[in-house]
């Protein structure tokens, strides 16, 4: 073997140098999004004068209101009677933030992500709202939830309040409810969102 061989039973790696900067450039691709009277963005874009400013840093957390999936419950929260919400799967907020600054109250949410949980109470605190951020099922007119379809239909089996709005899925998906009675459906981009009541 020759000194600059590997030695056998390894492969060669080769590393490319990293551009300076590298762990911001995700910034470029966010920007913020108007929904209806709201906008969502990122605490480096200005709002809009004529928007109720919902601003964001995700951080570690998931969520930056971007999403169809986010923005369809954004849609169907401002046609809704503002009331007390749960946020079940918060993320970073963006969903809880945007409610208590629609007029909803007390606005609870949860998550089981530490960071997330973190995420979301920097983000009330910046936006200067009230959320009581925590990892338990309070009791509330309405929840929002933006996950994975298998984990909504599971939530809304449990979940101690009257009305839901659910998304997180495909457009072709129809959440097994049982109990609930779906009142509203969006859809944009392939997903959709429902609002559903619970049955007398």
């Amino acid at each position: 073997m020759y000194a600059d061989e590997p030695p056998l039973g390894f492969d060669v790696v080769e590393v490319d140098e990293v551009a300076e900067g590298w762990e911001d450039g995700w910034r470029a691709f966010h920007h913020g999004v108007r929904v209806g009277g709201c906008w969502v963005g990122p605490p480096w874009e200005e709002p809009p004068a004529d928007a109720i400013a919902v601003v964001i840093d995700p951080g570690r957390a998931f969520g930056t209101g971007a999403h169809a999936t986010t923005r369809l419950c954004l849609e169907l929260l401002q046609d809704v009677e503002p009331t007390s919400l749960l946020d079940v799967g918060c993320g970073s907020g963006v969903l809880s933030v945007a409610a208590a600054k629609l007029g909803f109250e007390p606005v609870s949410a949860l998550d089981l992500d530490e960071v997330a949980l973190e995420t979301t109470r920097a983000n009330a605190t910046a936006n200067g709202v009230s959320v009581d951020v925590g990892a338990e099922l309070v009791p509330s007119t309405l929840a929002v939830m933006n996950i994975a379809l298998d984990v909504v239909e599971r939530m809304l089996a449990e979940l101690p309040v009257e009305r839901a709005i659910t998304s997180g899925y495909l457009e072709r998906d129809e959440p097994r409810a049982d109990g609930w009675e779906r009142m509203d459906r969006r859809a944009r981009d392939g997903w959709a969102a429902d609002l559903f009541e619970r049955k007398p």
